[in-house]
């Protein structure tokens, strides 16, 4: 036929190509059904993964043990020393990334994971493996590479290897035999992922992927023709020039055909003429050459290390870019997750820093062009640590000048990120709508009537020795009090209508007695016991925490949900309170508190130091009233949801702060049969998944009405 003609004429970079086309087309056509060939790309990915642990095993051990111990202390520190220092200069460089991203306004919902512990960080699970195995199964690419370089380095003293050194030679290239197998399905692959992928994403997703791609191709050229280059022109004798045109076939030739295997005879080959030409060959040269080239295509390469930006993207994506913290943890776990290759390396990463795994997915879809990218940037590091080791070797590298060119990189990075900021906030459209996504929920369920009531009516003496659940079905109606606005418990929204976690409870609590609601406002609290005793109200909603002093003149119906301590601060100072022992440590610390005695008491004996000052209505704050108050000790559930009216503001649950306050409904005393009821009720609604689907909807803001599905041409064009 002629397409499979057409199709055994193209390379495998124009397959791969086509896939990617064809299937972005066919998601754009059918739409969210195209999402049901995402297990044919989890198939590829796992296929991907396969060979990658083994490989490294093999591949590190054999590449070091083939070294002869005079070779090996002649050229190992030099090499260790120069490829060490090189990794920190690109993973520093990883770091000015984010200055590129746009600083979007963004506000979400609370999430669990603010919650959440984090990840102990576990050193010796990490990086010393006490079983092998249990490394390789369980996927920790660091403890995987250490066992690999201390086998490689044990081996060099080894006389009698050469048989092993036969078996790591013929296992990695059956590993790589079948790498080039799965090599093969990489289109079958990429459509699936690309068709699921534009099956059900949002535009505003494939809107986000291209500011990570456009800041990847930056970052490459800054390292293709800023670092490497300046390095190899300031620090060796060779020049600016010769380093590019020399090796830059090479790179061309990885960049088209998506390896640097074929391109490693020619590296080795340039890299002696180049020594040659500066009067530099000898043996010891050669032999480094040698052992360099295949060595440098066994390790992370610039074009490896740069991918792993991708993790910084997915963080600033999510709305939660790493803290400064952590930028630690990721310069050295990144380095050495590098070693397992980036289909390994990025979940593994994501899962450490606890981002959502279906990013790799994204990343996947971004590495159909950042692949080529890195493969010609591994190429030319490849011929870049070649040349500086070769001339460590005969003592012709300048340190002071190696450390300089890596300073003027950064500095020229650190300016282009910025303006590349500057110029993807201009160029790419981006809306925050936060505001009108909070402000237009409505209900979960139909509303039950609601009777008029503005102005509160006691009962009578007698009606007021009734039990309150017969006079609540007697006259048909709830009478239902709130204070002012208690974001996501009970607001008005942009209709004007008054919803909420706790309004959706009360309509539901309605609606199975068959009787409707009366609702009224509420000036303050001072006198609530006495309106819920007389009658004029039957109960009070808005997220109230239970404290013992309030509960001595009113009731609390048994624990619904909880409020997790947390911060309402200005976005800007969040890494500040990112750790409860950081907050501990400021110096002139102002932290904002509610009116509760009880809960400023508790604020007092987390941070000492403090000074704290009441705030009534944290409406004030937000408006800027409280300039001298640095944050605010605020319910974690609450202030997410305030920060997407003011996403200027973030919410955030320092680490270590496990700090939650028990939530009821408020209820008069002395009402056994009324107070039993309630609680049975919430039971009763805990028990059928109600208050799990309010929870999920009003806190979590997952809405089961929003999801509509994807546009397609199939559906929305043709009306199939």
């Amino acid at each position: 036929m002629p397409i499979i003609k057409m199709y055994t004429k193209l390379s495998p970079f124009q397959r791969v190509i086509s896939a990617l086309l064809f299937g972005i087309a066919i998601g754009i056509f059918v739409g969210e059904p195209a999402g049901d060939l995402e297990v044919l790309g989890d198939v590829y990915i796992h296929l991907l993964q396969m060979t990658v642990l083994p490989y490294v095993l093999v591949s590190i051990i054999g590449g070091l043990g083939r070294l002869n111990q005079s070779m090996a202390s002649r050229i190992g520190l030099r090499a260790v020393k120069v490829t060490l220092i090189l990794w920190l200069a690109i993973m520093l460089t990883l770091l000015f990334l984010p200055l590129a991203y746009p600083n979007w306004q963004t506000g979400g919902f609370f999430s669990t994971d603010m919650t959440a512990e984090p990840t102990a960080f576990n050193f010796v699970k990490l990086y010393i493996p006490s079983n092998i195995f249990a490394s390789l199964a369980e996927t920790i690419v660091p403890a995987v590479v250490l066992f690999s370089l201390l086998m490689g380095i044990a081996l060099i003293q080894v006389k009698n290897k050469d048989t092993l050194l036969s078996l790591t030679t013929n296992i990695g290239d059956s590993l790589m035999k079948v790498a080039s197998y799965v090599a093969k399905l990489a289109p079958l692959g990429i459509f699936a992922i690309s068709a699921s992928a534009a099956g059900t994403m949002e535009v505003e997703e494939l809107g986000r992927l291209q500011v990570f791609l456009w800041v990847y191709i930056v970052a490459a050229i800054l390292l293709a023709f800023v670092l490497l280059p300046l390095i190899i022109h300031m620090a060796t004798p060779f020049t600016y020039r010769e380093v590019l045109s020399t090796a830059g076939e090479a790179a061309i030739t990885a960049l088209a055909t998506g390896t640097v295997l074929v391109v490693l005879p020619m590296i080795i080959e340039r890299c002696k003429a180049l020594l040659a030409k500066h009067g530099m060959e000898c043996e010891e040269t050669d032999s480094t050459v040698d052992i360099m080239v295949p060595t440098a295509y066994s390790f992370p390469s610039a074009g490896a290390l740069l991918g792993l930006g991708f993790i910084l993207f997915s963080a600033w994506y999510v709305g939660a870019p790493l803290g400064l913290d952590q930028y630690v943890s990721f310069v050295i776990m990144g380095a050495l997750t590098a070693f397992g290759k980036m289909a390994v390396a990025i979940p593994f990463l994501l899962d450490f820093f606890e981002l959502p795994a279906d990013q790799f997915q994204l990343y996947l879809l971004g590495s159909i062009v950042t692949g080529r990218f890195a493969t010609a940037l591994a190429a030319l590091h490849g011929f870049v640590v070649t040349l500086l080791v070769a001339s460590a070797v005969l003592k012709k590298l300048k340190w002071h000048y190696f450390m300089q060119a890596i300073g003027i990189h950064l500095a020229i990075t650190f300016v282009v990120m910025l303006a590349a900021g500057f110029t993807l906030k201009a160029l790419i459209p981006y809306q925050y709508e936060g505001v009108q996504t909070f402000e237009s929920m409505t209900a979960l369920n139909a509303s039950t009537g609601i009777d008029p009531y503005e102005k509160l009516t006691p009962l009578s003496l007698a009606q007021q020795q009734q039990p309150r659940l017969d006079i609540i079905m007697a006259r048909k109606n709830i009478r239902i009090g709130y204070y002012k606005a208690s974001l996501p418990y009970v607001f008005k929204n942009n209709h004007n209508h008054l919803v909420g976690y706790d309004m959706e409870l009360l309509n539901e609590f309605a609606k199975d007695l068959n009787i409707n609601m009366a609702i009224i406002y509420l000036e303050n609290n001072d006198d609530e016991a006495e309106l819920l005793k007389n009658g004029s109200i039957d109960i009070i909603i808005g997220g109230h925490s239970v404290t013992p002093l309030r509960a001595l003149n009113i009731t609390f119906s048994d624990t619904y949900t909880y409020h997790s301590a947390g911060f309402l601060l200005n976005d800007a100072r969040r890494d500040e309170f990112s750790a409860l022992y950081n907050i501990q440590t400021l110096e002139n610390l102002n932290i904002g508190v509610s009116n509760s005695r009880y809960y400023q008491r508790i604020a007092q004996d987390y941070f000492p130091n403090a000074q704290l000052t009441e705030i009534t209505d944290v409406r004030l704050f937000l408006k800027g009233k409280y300039q001298n108050v640095d944050a605010m000790l605020f319910s974690a559930e609450v202030a997410a949801a305030w920060s997407m009216l003011y996403p200027e503001f973030a919410a955030i649950v320092p680490k270590e702060l496990t700090l939650k306050a028990p939530v009821g409904l408020v209820l008069p005393k002395g009402q056994a049969a009324y107070i039993q009821f309630i609680n049975t009720w919430l039971k009763l609604k805990q028990d059928n998944g109600f208050q799990n689907k309010v929870y999920n909807y009003w806190i979590l803001g997952k809405n089961p009405k929003a999801k509509q599905p994807r546009w397609s041409i199939m559906s929305n064009v043709l009306g199939w």
